[in-house]
């Protein structure tokens, strides 16, 4: 194979030609699965356990979970080929879509994601009522790339008349929803932003870091995560996997832990165009050209 490679690549240097690319095959009955990083280590592997477990009976392949350190890592997995299924949010995906010249596709969504919003958060004591009142204070988003946790943020601050380096005395990176609220409560931060689901995960179980911070506005909604496919899956597979999440039905007692994990109600069909508006919000921050 490696002096097919070689002949290959000189006789395309002879001809004023690049050589072809070389594409990683997939390995034989295996599926990479990875997600961006918007949460703790600990608690992707924990959500993606009983997930994985259920995509290797529909498929019949081992299901490998990748984790990686950042969002731009996942981009990558899927672009060469070394991640065959990952979760994104909005703006991940339409990297990646760039990134893949359109190669990406999207097969699946929670239903709860065609509507997302993301949270304001200030703490419990904090005499700020509106989000102008955050003008002259420290600000957390997420992580750079998070949809939720930064752009979309972003914009709607833009949008009324807030220029977060402008207006606010610093801005910080947490690097994932549940370490912004930690960021809040512990007072590194006068506000942070996170979006909608995290925070209700963590008022839900007690968090003692949410018991501290109280939500002072909402975004209005907008499409956010799913579930994305690398460029050149076997269509026969991603038919597979886009059957096996349009089946889960939380009021199957098999897949109701899968589902509550993943905090979805259900998974519907998605589409390229639904984040056409997030590339757009992408483009007008200037994170995108």
């Amino acid at each position: 194979m490696t002096t097919l490679r070689s002949l290959l690549a000189a006789l395309a240097l002879a001809a004023g030609v690049a050589p072809p690319p070389i594409v990683l095959a997939q390995p034989a009955g295996v599926l990479r699965v990875s997600a961006i990083p918007d949460e703790a280590p600990t608690e992707l592997q924990r959500k993606f356990k009983p997930l994985g477990d259920y995509l290797k009976q529909e498929t019949g392949m081992d299901v490998q979970f990748v984790p990686v350190t950042d969002y731009a890592a996942v981009v990558e997995g899927l672009a060469t080929n070394k991640l065959d299924l990952a979760w994104l949010g909005g703006f991940t995906y339409v990297q990646a879509r760039l990134r893949t010249n359109g190669g990406v596709v999207p097969i699946v969504q929670r239903a709860e994601d065609a509507k997302f919003t993301s949270r304001f958060i200030v703490p419990m004591n904090s005499p700020a009522k509106t989000l102008a009142d955050l003008k002259g204070k420290t600000f957390a988003f997420g992580a750079p790339s998070s949809t939720s946790g930064s752009l979309m943020p972003r914009y709607y601050l833009l949008q009324a008349g807030i220029d977060p380096e402008r207006d606010f005395k610093s801005v910080a990176f947490s690097g994932a929803h549940d370490a912004t609220v930690a960021f809040v409560a512990a007072g590194r931060a006068e506000a942070g932003v996170l979006n909608a689901s995290v925070m209700d995960k963590l008022v839900e179980s007690k968090n003692p870091n949410a018991e501290k911070v109280r939500v002072l506005a909402i975004t209005p909604p907008y499409y956010d995560y799913n579930w994305t496919v690398r460029p050149g899956l076997d269509a026969a597979l991603t038919k597979k996997l886009t059957d096996a999440f349009l089946k889960l039905d939380p009021s199957k007692p098999a897949m109701k832990e899968i589902m509550d994990l993943q905090r979805a109600s259900k998974f519907i069909p998605t589409q390229n165009s639904n984040y056409d508006s997030i590339e757009a919000a992408a483009r007008s921050a200037g994170l995108v050209k």
